[in-house]
């Protein structure tokens, strides 16, 4: 299968200090990546580096992040800029927090579209209820025209996959979408995930402290522990037939039902 993503050797520091440590895996078009492992080890800030987001305090110090045959490190922020929503995007923990409390959804969804290509306001408010309703939302027009607070928690994390996918990227990456949430509304923000890759073939990058989500999406699963790899492979001989020790330990960890 063609490779769409690919980590070669990479370290990430913040101000000097090493918090990314030698990471290499690969992800195909439409193929579901889980990175996993406690707080503090090196997750999310493992995503942020593809998109630029390290802040000035972060830098890739080595190795390659390829993208389409485009080594992401490498490029200017105007570049990269080009790149991030028409090829790379991103769910964050709170979406409801990307959003301005006092301007429409709709409006701003409109001004994140135009900063890529020109439409008409007529053209998004189609391109946009179509993608609601794609992703199932039952009134695209009341969505649209709603302030981010008068929607819920759950509701704004909804429309932040949908304003991820309004340039139909490559590469989703989602950082930890589900840990704030009920569990009624993870399942739903799941599906919703599982959904996008269905219906528009997207790869997704999706970093998580929870085994379940784990094992109810990714294809392959990426264990972390103090910025390195612990295990990389197949989820259902990682989960199942962990070979290393923390691996195991995480496993343990995960609540189980009982009769």
């Amino acid at each position: 299968m063609d490779e769409l993503l690919r980590y070669d050797h990479v370290d990430i520091s913040y101000n000097g200090v090493q918090v990314v440590k030698d990471l290499s895996f690969v992800v195909s078009p439409g193929e579901i990546l889980g990175i996993v492992g406690e707080s503090g080890s090196g997750k999310s800030t493992l995503i942020k580096a593809a998109m630029g987001l390290l802040g000035s305090s972060g830098l890739v110090t080595r190795g390659d992040i390829w993208y389409k045959g485009k080594n992401l490190p490498d490029l200017s922020p105007a570049e990269l800029r080009r790149l991030n929503g028409p090829e790379l995007a991103m769910i964050f923990q709170y979406a409801g927090s990307s959003f301005c409390p006092i301007r429409t959804v709709g409006a701003q969804l409109y001004e994140s579209m135009t900063e890529h290509e020109a439409i008409s306001r007529e053209q998004f408010r189609a391109c946009a209820g179509s993608l609601l309703e794609k992703l199932g939302f039952e009134d695209p027009g009341r969505i649209l025209a709603s302030y981010p607070f008068e929607l819920s928690g759950g509701m704004q994390q909804r429309i932040g996959i949908a304003a991820a996918m309004l340039l139909n990227p490559g590469v989703l990456f989602a950082d930890e979408p589900t840990s704030a949430l009920d569990v009624s509304v993870q399942k739903q923000v799941v599906e919703e995930m599982l959904l996008v890759r269905r219906t528009f073939g997207t790869a997704i990058v999706l970093v998580t402290h929870n085994i379940g989500v784990i094992g109810a999406m990714a294809d392959k699963v990426l264990v972390m522990r103090n910025g390195e790899t612990v295990e990389y492979g197949e989820t259902g001989q990682v989960l199942n037939r962990p070979r290393e020790a923390y691996t195991r330990l995480l496993m343990s960890a995960v609540p189980r039902l009982r009769r």
